[in-house]
C-alpha cells in the first residue's frame, strides 16, 4: 500500500507525453477543418470553464497543457485539484486565439471530465466510510495509459493508491495459490524471494486460508469477496496480526457496513471503472 498522505503532482513528463498523443488524435493531419472554415483567422476568444454539477476537480495541469500545447492560449485556473465544486462554480479562465482555443477544448475536457468524475466518485466512497478507520483504495482496473493519472484523481478525491503496477509489490491471488499448490505454501515461496523492502500481500477466501497465510508470517491479507459477517470473523480471528483489506462486491451502498467490520483497508474497482464523468463546460465568447 502506498501510504502518502498529500495529493502530489503528476509527473510533467507523463501530462506532456499523454495530451500530445491525445492532441495528434484529434487534430490528425489537416487540423480544426470546422474552426479553418468559419472562424476568422486572428479572432480572440474568451471561455469559462465551469461545472455544470458538483463534484471534486482532478486533472487542471493535463488540461493546462493541452491549451499549452496548442498555442497562443491563457489558462488561468480558480481552483485547485481537490477542491469540491458547486453547481456554476468557475474552474479557469481560458483566453487567446480562437482557433488554438477551439483546437484544445474537447482534449482539455475529455480529460478533466473523466478524471474529476473518479475524483467525485471516490469522495462518496470516502465520505461514506468517514468515522471508521478504513481507507478506500483504487485497484490496478485502470483505463491503459492512464493509470497515473486516475490514480491520481483518486486522491484528489481522498482516496488511497494501492500498487500501481505488477512491479511495485507482490500480491499473490488465487490463481497463484492454486498453481503454488496452497496459501501458506505460496506465501513462504514469495517471502523467501522477495527484497526486504518488497511488500508481499496475500488473497485468501476463507477463514481457513486465513489462519493458514497468519501461521506462516503474513503481514498484509486481501479478504476476497466475503460477506459482513466473514469479514467480522476473520477480524476477530486476525486480533490485529496483519492488516486487513476488503475487496470484491464493494459498491457504495455496501461499503458503510464493510467498513464497519473493522478492516483496516477496502480497495474496489468502481472508483475507477465505474466512475460517471463529471458535467464541465466551456463556454466561448468570440471577439
Amino acid at each position: 500500500m502506498s501510504e502518502t498522505t498529500g495529493i502530489g503532482a503528476l509527473p510533467p513528463h507523463l501530462v506532456e507525453e499523454a495530451v500530445r498523443r491525445a492532441l495528434a488524435e484529434d487534430l490528425g493531419l489537416a487540423g480544426d477543418l470546422t474552426s479553418l472554415a468559419v472562424v476568422p483567422k486572428g479572432a480572440i476568444a474568451t471561455a469559462t470553464l465551469s461545472a455544470r454539477e458538483p463534484g471534486i476537480v482532478a486533472g487542471l495541469a493535463l488540461a493546462a497543457e493541452a491549451f499549452r500545447q496548442v498555442g497562443g492560449i491563457s489558462f488561468d485556473p480558480q481552483v485547485a485539484d481537490g477542491d469540491r465544486l458547486a453547481r456554476g462554480d468557475v474552474v479557469a479562465v481560458v483566453s487567446g486565439d480562437a482557433h488554438a482555443l477551439l483546437a484544445g477544448e474537447r482534449t482539455a475536457l475529455n480529460f478533466l471530465n473523466h478524471l474529476c468524475g473518479i475524483a467525485t466518485l471516490t469522495g462518496r466512497f470516502v465520505e461514506a466510510v468517514a468515522g471508521t478507520g478504513a481507507r478506500i483504495c483504487d485497484t490496478r482496473k485502470t483505463l491503459p495509459g492512464l493509470r497515473a493519472f486516475e490514480k491520481y484523481a483518486v486522491r484528489c478525491g481522498g482516496g488511497w493508491n494501492h500498487r500501481y503496477a505488477l512491479s511495485d509489490a507482490i500480491l499473490i491471488k488465487d490463481n497463484h495459490v492454486a498453481v503454488a499448490g496452497g496459501a501458506g505454501k505460496a506465501y513462504r515461496a514469495a517471502r523467501a524471494a522477495a527484497g526486504h523492502l518488497v511488500a508481499i500481500e496475500i488473497e485468501v477466501t476463507s477463514l481457513e486460508e486465513l489462519a493458514e497465510v497468519l501461521e506462516a508470517g503474513a503481514q498484509i491479507v486481501m479478504l476476497d469477496n466475503m460477506d459482513n459477517d466473514l469479514l467480522s470473523a476473520a477480524v476477530a480471528m486476525n486480533k490485529g496480526r496483519a492488516r486487513l483489506e476488503a475487496s470484491g462486491g464493494v459498491t457504495l451502498e455496501r461499503v458503510r457496513g464493510i467498513a464497519e467490520t473493522g478492516v483496516d483497508y477496502i480497495s474496489s474497482s468502481q472508483i475507477t471503472m465505474g466512475a460517471k464523468p463529471l458535467d464541465l463546460g466551456l463556454d466561448v465568447e468570440i471577439r
